[in-house]
């Protein structure tokens, strides 16, 4: 059994995951860190990392940006796995996460549904054979919480297709500031907000008279708790390095 230290284990995915991990044999939450302890729970929840005195295994990371330093050095620290879920993270975020892997096998993905990393690999299959003759759109909504726009999914379905073509391709977030055709060079992004959509990304090649769409829409939050989970159990015992869940479903 994994036994994981549940960063954000307050928040909304937070309690998520900790339903989840009661139906696994598999795992168990055994402490959580969380800025908000007045939620019980059946584990201990510290406010500070340096107060966790629970044996761990992995370490999952559902929080904040702002918690992201903290996290990684306490994984560094006890060489713990570390599982890193938390969205909205800064490109110099995302460096430090990769350079932190040298010295902790941490596993870091912008989304943990195995079905939205299903659908990155098929994106850059056929971003490799369609990109000459189509035009390439991404269209991602989701509720009218999310605070990041566009999503950080949305965001990896574009840098997927970038790393399958000869030439890089430009990102278009706005396309209402300038009165101009659109050009070949380019991926347009964009962002929908409303109701309590969990998640839904397209990804459009547009060719002439004919268009191929690849969707995933994620009907609860399960699936990324699901998604995690399985995450945590697939880093234990892992050496340090920099993992995605591309190498879970490699497995």
């Amino acid at each position: 059994m994994v036994r994981i230290l549940l960063s954000g284990c307050n928040g909304k995915m937070g309690r998520v995951i900790t339903d989840i991990a009661h139906y696994r044999e598999d795992v168990k939450i055994v402490a959580g860190y969380d800025l908000n302890d007045s939620i019980p729970n059946d584990y201990p929840v510290f406010t500070q990392l340096d107060q966790c005195n629970v044996p761990v295994d992995v370490i999952v990371d559902f929080s904040h940006p702002s918690a992201l330093e903290r996290v990684i050095n306490y994984a560094i620290s006890g060489k713990f796995p570390l599982v890193i879920a938390t969205t909205g993270l800064s490109d110099e975020q995302i460096i430090q996460i990769k350079e932190s892997a040298r010295h902790a096998p941490i596993l870091f993905s912008a989304n943990m549904s195995l079905g939205v990393n299903l659908l990155l690999e098929l994106v850059q299959k056929a971003a490799k054979l369609l990109y000459s003759n189509f035009d390439i759109e991404i269209v991602e909504i989701h509720h009218n919480q999310k605070i990041d726009a566009p999503s950080g999914t949305a965001l990896a379905l574009a840098d997927t297709i970038n790393q399958a073509l000869p030439e890089k391709y430009r990102y278009i977030y706005d396309r209402h500031t300038k009165r101009v055709k659109r050009s070949k060079d380019e991926i347009g992004i964009h962002a929908i907000r409303g109701g309590n959509i969990a998640g839904d990304h397209t990804v459009i090649f547009a060719g002439n008279d004919e268009v191929i769409e690849l969707r995933h829409i994620a009907n609860s939050k399960e699936i990324f708790g699901v998604g995690a989970l399985k995450a945590a159990v697939f880093m234990q015992n892992k050496a340090p390095g920099f993992y995605t869940m591309q190498d879970l479903l490699n497995i």
